[in-house]
């Protein structure tokens, strides 16, 4: 009995699709840079000051164009920058301290800010979350607390670096720190910064500085 040539009936064709020559490249993750600050206060500050300076002007010339005479403190300066040497000492620092506040606003538009705030990794494009160095400092503690030997530790994460000094009163101190180490990387590595700070741990025993 020969053999059906064709499929049989009611049977779907299956059409094999082929695997294209080079598979995309996942799209590369988004740079993280540091969160930046809106600098309510000090906004909040020069915007107060320039009202309160350009109010006293603008009210001191319709003063003048209505036929009024200016007010003294307008006078009185007016009169102390003709009279004053720009040498003078007065001059010098109202020139110091007006220079001095120029720089921090430009200080103030040019960083970031909000340096308590460490980036963490995107693996979405649309999500962006940070996280404050007292808790990244919270969480390393707690680790470093759970190795045996640890009475007491003391951790401070900034944006570069973890300093870990905790104290040991029983057990090798060479074995807590390689332990420590170990756990404490393992720790950052969880946290899921996008810049994970470089660990420095220090260990000594009660009553001994270090």
């Amino acid at each position: 009995m020969s053999e059906p040539d064709g499929p049989p009936a009611g049977a779907v064709p299956v059409l094999e699709k082929p695997a294209p020559d080079h598979a995309p490249e996942p799209a590369a993750a988004p740079a993280e840079h540091r969160f930046w600050s809106a600098r309510r206060a000090p906004a909040a500050v020069v915007a107060a000051l320039l009202l309160v300076v350009a109010g006293a002007f603008l009210y001191d010339i319709a003063e003048v164009r209505a036929h009024r005479p200016a007010m003294a403190w307008r006078r009185a300066l007016a009169r102390q920058l003709a009279e004053r040497p720009l040498d003078d000492v007065w001059v010098l620092v109202g020139a110091g301290v007006a220079a001095a506040l120029g720089l921090w606003l430009i200080v103030l538009a040019v960083t970031p800010g909000l340096r308590h705030v460490l980036p963490m990794s995107r693996p979405h494009p649309d999500v962006r979350a940070g996280l404050h160095r007292d808790a990244a400092g919270l969480v390393l503690r707690d680790r470093a607390m759970e190795i045996a030997g640890v009475q007491s530790a003391r951790v401070r994460v900034r944006r570069r670096r973890a300093d870990v000094r905790a104290v040991c009163h029983f057990r090798d101190l060479d074995d807590v720190h390689e332990d420590l180490d170990t756990v404490l990387t393992d720790a950052i590595r969880g946290l899921g910064l996008a810049r994970p700070p470089r660990l420095s741990v220090h260990v000594r025993r009660p009553g001994k500085k270090g």
